[in-house]
């Protein structure tokens, strides 16, 4: 899609490339920092098994006065092997990477001081910590390994959605943390959860969301006319057949920034009021004129 040149620029990195190998490295490994500070100022010290492996390894220290990274380590290593052997050598050294980082910087800030004993407090800012961190490694186009390695393996060979391999893992994990901790810490648990998962949306879709529209109207030529030169964006024609009249239409689509909204209802309604105009978010827009891939 068209845009004003000035506003135009090209990707601060390339997709490959020794270039991106070291940004995606400092990533995971950044990643895994922050993870490893969620888990052992919140969650752990306040007995919250928040599902995969850090969850287990929560509970293993309350059991038995296992160290969790040594808990970490013993389950993240045999699934990364598992992973090579029934996924395949594209599973990525990125895994085995987050797979033994995590556990080490767990290990190494385990005696940092706390900053809360409220469970409230902690599954919400744990929740913030681990999101963000998971949220970095994806960005290096990593994996932290664990239940997650599992699921892709269990999605592959049973047919289920991974989201809902996921949500068995995870609710597994918090069922036996209700069982044998309490319910109390499995619902601080669940909260850190739905933390973590927004978190995570955040950092990989990002916060400055952009419009797309849907324009049906018996004008769509003038339409069309106006968005390209009076707002300078490109616009996409859909062929489309009316479900009550059964007659073709042609839709615009036009994909605009937040501040362009009121600008575009406007340049519609100028042209045809009875115009009808679908707008909703758009998480993250890739191309020119907007995000370019790799920046």
């Amino acid at each position: 899609m068209s845009q004003k040149s000035s506003n135009r620029r090209k990707a601060s990195l390339p997709m490959s490339g020794p270039r991106r190998h070291v940004v995606d490295t400092l990533l995971i490994i950044v990643g895994s920092f922050i993870i490893a500070l969620g888990f052992n100022l919140f969650f752990l010290p306040n007995g919250i098994a928040s599902g995969g492996v850090s969850g287990i390894s929560v509970l293993t220290e309350a059991w038995f006065g296992m160290e969790p990274a040594f808990t970490q380590w013993a389950l993240n290593i045999p699934l990364f092997i598992l992973g090579i052997l029934l996924l395949g050598k594209n599973y990525g050294i990125r895994s085995l990477l987050g797979s033994v980082v995590l556990p080490l910087f767990v290990y190494l800030t385990k005696d940092w001081p706390l900053p809360t004993s409220n469970p409230l407090l902690a599954s919400i800012y744990g929740g913030i910590a681990v999101g963000l961190g998971i949220g970095i490694v994806y960005r290096g186009r990593g994996s932290t390994g664990g239940l997650t390695t599992l699921a892709q393996i269990i999605q592959k060979y049973s047919g289920l959605s991974f989201s809902l391999c996921v949500v068995i893992l995870d609710g597994s994990v918090i069922v036996l943390a209700a069982c044998t901790l309490s319910l109390e810490k499995a619902l601080y648990a669940l909260v850190g959860l739905y933390v973590t998962g927004k978190v995570i949306d955040a950092i990989e879709l990002g916060f400055n969301y952009s419009k797309v529209a849907y324009i049906i109207s018996d004008h769509i030529e003038p339409i069309t006319a106006a968005v390209l030169k009076d707002l300078d964006r490109g616009c996409t024609k859909l062929n489309a057949t009316g479900g009550y009249t059964g007659t073709d239409r042609t839709v615009l689509m036009v994909v605009i920034g937040q501040s362009e909204t009121t600008r575009l209802k406007t340049l519609v309604q100028s042209v045809d009021p009875e115009a009808f105009v679908i707008i909703s978010n758009a998480h993250e827009v890739l191309g020119e004129g907007f995000k370019l891939q790799g920046s």
